[in-house]
């Protein structure tokens, strides 16, 4: 006839595996930040930009235009790939900076990028596609346009 042995109690042996592994220190998530110490996500946007090479930016205003967004932010890729890296490095650096894209649209053909970032869109375009949709025109509205629209 085998013996049975008693196993420990479950907390003894809990506490024991605790004491021989500890938890790591946990990493503070970028949502964490305190809002004062968050970084500016136009400027943000525009370094990302900046550091790609992208060709002819654009930061539209857009307030009292449109409730989607307050920024609009257009922006031109040599190439298709080029477009596709430019978007690319724009998530990441938003992402490092405490901003969380919505959603991000159009990496598969690469002719344009969009990128959802609540209060700002960032458009990312191959020249021929930004001619064509001419979004500038769209929704560029200087103080004297939107007056006039206005009234």
């Amino acid at each position: 006839m085998p013996i049975k042995r008693k196993s420990p109690p479950k907390s003894a042996t809990a506490a024991k595996k605790k004491a021989a592994h500890p938890k790591p220190a946990r990493k503070s998530s970028p949502k964490s930040v305190p809002a004062s110490s968050k970084p500016n996500l136009q400027q943000v946007v525009v370094d990302a930009l900046d550091d790609m090479k992208a060709l002819d930016v654009k930061v539209l205003d857009v307030r009292g235009l449109t409730d989607i967004a307050d920024y609009m932010v257009i922006a031109s890729g040599t190439s298709d790939r080029h477009v596709r890296s430019v978007a690319q490095r724009v998530v990441e650096k938003t992402k490092e900076a405490g901003f969380r894209p919505h959603g991000v649209e159009g990496q598969q053909d690469g002719d344009w990028v969009l990128i959802d970032l609540h209060d700002m869109i960032v458009h990312v375009m191959l020249p021929r596609v930004r001619e064509f949709y001419g979004l500038e025109k769209l929704w560029d509205m200087t103080v004297a346009k939107r007056t006039a629209a206005r009234a």
